[in-house]
């Protein structure tokens, strides 16, 4: 046990985001600090804490480096000395387990829930743990879109993040062809990472996670795998509007498509963007300020 320390801040969602991505992509980021991010409440979405926990007194180069994923606009932080504990425990207690549907989503230091589907994501991967509203509701949808009777035989999740809306719907559907894709290089050893701590087998064949880096369906791998029975995105509004002719022309007639991470005030905007590619409202869930969408292809060749 030692003492630790925490720095945090007040930040919209989109700059914690970002902050998280810099730190991910930097090699020479000290391991010795944590960071991870949360939603200060449900009803202001857009507000979140980025955290940062260190098992010593922040030195000045410790803050710089902070400091430095906002770029020249850094929120003002607090420092928190913590009381003689096991500071990586503790960094990760704020990050509670999530119910959604049959699934239970747990950092590695809290128990899994023997009447449930569990998923185990690291607190250091804040926003792929089912926390924010969107990932919760997924996999609600998810879950009711399997109680409803739906057969997959080939899914895809499109900005998968951490895996986990890949690893859920290979639980639902588990002889299916499975693939997940993210445009952030980064995420590839996330994913990786992830599917061996969740016991995910990796490969090509039916019941296995085929993983890779795209930006957008165009990618030779996503081509090659479709048409899809099931696409997930849970990204944000803008590209699943600019997305949506090439996520109908991937998913197989009758198909189905579950779209995330549009405020309700967006949905109508993306609902007619999919209505116009002959995408139908099946099931819309809402968590939130968050519209989660199970659209349907009504084409039938």
């Amino acid at each position: 046990m030692s003492d630790g320390w925490k720095i945090s801040g007040a930040v919209s969602r989109e700059r914690a985001s970002a902050a998280l991505d810099r730190q991910a992509e930097d090699e020479g980021w000290d391991p010795d600090i944590v960071l991870s991010a949360h939603e200060i409440a449900e009803p202001r979405p857009e507000e979140w804490m980025i955290e940062a926990w260190l098992p010593r007194r922040p030195t000045a180069a410790d803050k710089r480096a902070i400091n430095a994923l906002f770029e020249d606009d850094p929120p003002t932080f607090t420092v928190e000395k913590l009381p003689p504990t096991d500071w990586v425990t503790r960094s990760q207690q704020g990050i509670e387990p999530i119910r959604a549907g049959r699934f239970h989503v747990h950092t590695p230091d809290h128990a899994p829930d023997p009447g449930a589907v569990n998923l185990a994501i690291p607190a250091s991967q804040a926003f792929g743990t089912g926390q924010h509203a969107t990932t919760a509701g997924c996999l609600a949808m998810l879950d009711l879109m399997k109680r409803e009777g739906l057969v997959v035989r080939n899914h895809a999740d499109i900005g998968t993040g951490t895996g986990l809306l890949a690893f859920a719907a290979m639980q639902l559907w588990p002889r299916a062809l499975a693939t997940a894709s993210d445009i952030d290089p980064v995420c590839l050893d996330v994913i990786l990472t992830n599917a061996r701590s969740n016991a995910i087998p990796l490969g090509e064949g039916p019941g296995q996670l085929m993983p890779t880096i795209a930006d957008g369906m165009g990618d030779p791998l996503l081509r090659a795998r479709g048409p899809y029975d099931l696409l997930i995105a849970n990204i944000l509004a803008g590209p699943l509007i600019a997305l949506a002719p090439e996520f109908a022309a991937a998913t197989a007639p009758g198909g189905h498509v579950v779209l995330a991470g549009l405020l309700e005030t967006q949905e109508a905007e993306v609902r007619a963007a999919y209505r116009r590619q002959g995408m139908r409202l099946a099931r819309r869930l809402v968590r939130g300020d968050w519209s989660i969408l199970w659209l349907r292809n009504s084409r039938t060749r």
